[in-house]
């Protein structure tokens, strides 16, 4: 796309459930990218900006932070089923159009089929139950979460006396199948994965008579994860790739953050260091989802700090000489699973 739009993103979701040594919260997530990776008509993606809220807010609060977003500017919206914000979200986008400040065509909102609908039969289901939540006719994009099927029922980690997951006997290519449903029936316009190795990946582009490619892979990436083997592998694929935690995090004792390499940077820069890791993902054609919780930072988000510098290639390559492949979302209970995404080297 030769014209960059700039268009403000939301992602929220709640979750109590901690996968490996972090915590999912409500999430107002940031997404940027220079170009409009996602390949989707309405709106182009260009970058996408948003909060993040602890998993202790009420949904009330998850509401007036809609509306808060909605004024300054934001206008995509990245939820889950299993994020359980969903209502929340979709009352304060209601609240704004009734209001008169956006119209629902001006709005891009992103949810996420959970582990426990992949039977090709509950997929439509799950889309049903986030659209009713979101008060919406139809969603942007939606994503199947994890390659891995887990026991449909009442919880949402099915798991034996381990405390390991339950499987599903189902197959991510049957669980396609009624995603691409979705589109032809006008739920969706778009679908994509997220946390599918290359191989998974690979299975869904090789399906006989498929009708809908994945128009992203939304993968955890930072300096410490670089994901370089999987991101070259799905852009050259045509996929486009979405990093989450992409400031990293800290696990025994090691905080991105405050590597050295980084702080010199956002010094010669005259960056904070989230910004450098924010640029050193735009730069590699890879829209990001960081988060904040403060009021600053959102302001900053928006006002385009991460576009007005561009990173040398040799700060680039020291980034990426960071690489230690320290994975933060492992999703330990599931190491069993057949479909378990992280036992392939990419």
């Amino acid at each position: 796309m030769e014209r960059i739009n700039k268009i403000p993103v939301l992602g929220l979701g709640a979750c109590k459930y901690q996968f490996s040594d972090f915590l999912f919260y409500v999430l107002l997530t940031l997404c940027f990218s220079e170009k409009g990776d996602l390949g989707l008509s309405s709106p182009e993606c260009g970058w996408i900006a948003s909060v993040l809220f602890i998993s202790q807010a009420a949904p009330w609060e998850v509401m007036e932070a809609v509306k808060v977003a909605i004024d300054a500017g934001y206008r995509h919206f990245d939820c889950a089923y299993l994020y359980r914000s969903e209502s929340a979200v979709g009352a304060g986008i209601l609240w704004k159009i009734k209001e008169g400040v956006v119209k629902r065509e001006d709005l891009f909102v992103a949810s996420k089929l959970w582990c426990t609908f992949h039977k090709k039969s509950r997929v439509k289901i799950a889309c049903t139950q986030s659209l009713n939540a979101l008060k919406l006719s139809y969603l942007d994009l939606y994503l199947i979460h994890w390659p891995m099927g887990f026991k449909s029922g009442k919880k949402d980690l099915p798991v034996d006396h381990s405390g390991m997951i339950i499987p599903s006997n189902t197959d991510f290519l049957d669980t396609w199948e009624a995603m691409e449903d979705l589109v032809v029936a006008g739920l969706v316009k778009a679908i994509g994965v997220s946390n599918f190795n290359h191989e998974q990946l690979q299975r869904i582009l090789d399906k006989p008579d498929l009708r809908f490619k994945p128009v992203t892979n939304q993968i955890e990436c930072h300096p410490h994860l670089t994901q370089k083997n999987l991101i070259g592998y799905c852009q050259s694929r045509g996929v486009s790739v979405t990093a989450y935690l992409p400031l990293g995090g800290s696990k025994e004792g090691v905080d991105l953050m405050d590597d050295p390499m980084i702080q010199r940077m956002a010094q010669k820069y005259n960056k904070s260091a989230a910004q450098i890791l924010i640029r050193f993902q735009i730069q590699r054609n890879v829209i990001v989802i960081p988060k904040s919780i403060t009021p600053k930072w959102i302001l900053e988000n928006i006002q385009e700090s991460v576009f007005d510098f561009e990173l040398s290639e040799e700060d680039m390559n020291v980034l990426l000489c960071l690489n230690r492949n320290l994975r933060l979302a492992r999703f330990p209970i599931a190491e069993n699973h057949k479909d378990y995404p992280f036992n392939v080297q990419y």
